[in-house]
């Protein structure tokens, strides 16, 4: 995972990419991607539990970040198909509920997800569970709102 984000080891990835690759190693995380050829078109992660359990708690709600379509695939159904593949198997591992997070300002993101079903707020956010710092602490966000839809 990490020679993928351009890193030879652990110890030269930041905190963030290194939690990304515990997460995935473990079980805890997914990675979910596109691909034209060798290159990723699109890609999102998939947690299922993290400390603050309204983003995932390991049972009912997962939480799905970082997602992503490179701009010459956008509006060809791609980003459906992609965010569709990971929900069906949320759904097939007995989740009820997904999470997302969207920027306060990205109004774009924020109708995009509402189309896919994202319409209940569970709260404001300042800190991303997923961002950490060197110690492994969510690290601050300038804001997000949480999402979520029943899978």
């Amino acid at each position: 995972m990490l020679g993928l984000w351009g890193y030879e080891s652990a110890e030269e990835a930041p905190p963030t990419a290194r939690f990304f690759c515990r997460n995935i190693d473990s079980g805890n995380a997914v990675f979910h991607a596109l691909y034209d050829g060798g290159a990723i078109a699109g890609e999102l992660y998939v947690f299922r539990k993290l400390d603050d359990t309204d983003f995932a708690d390991g049972k009912t709600t997962a939480y799905l970040c970082a997602f992503r379509v490179e701009k010459e695939y956008r509006g060809k159904g791609y980003g459906s198909l992609l965010m569709n593949t990971a929900l069906a198997e949320l759904k097939k591992e007995g989740f009820e509920y997904a999470a997302i997070g969207v920027g306060m300002t990205e109004e774009a993101n924020m109708k995009m997800y509402t189309h896919m079903g994202f319409t209940t707020k569970i709260k404001d956010c300042y800190a991303d569970p997923c961002a950490v710092d060197e110690n492994m602490t969510p690290k601050p966000d300038e804001g997000f709102v949480l999402l979520s839809k029943r899978l």
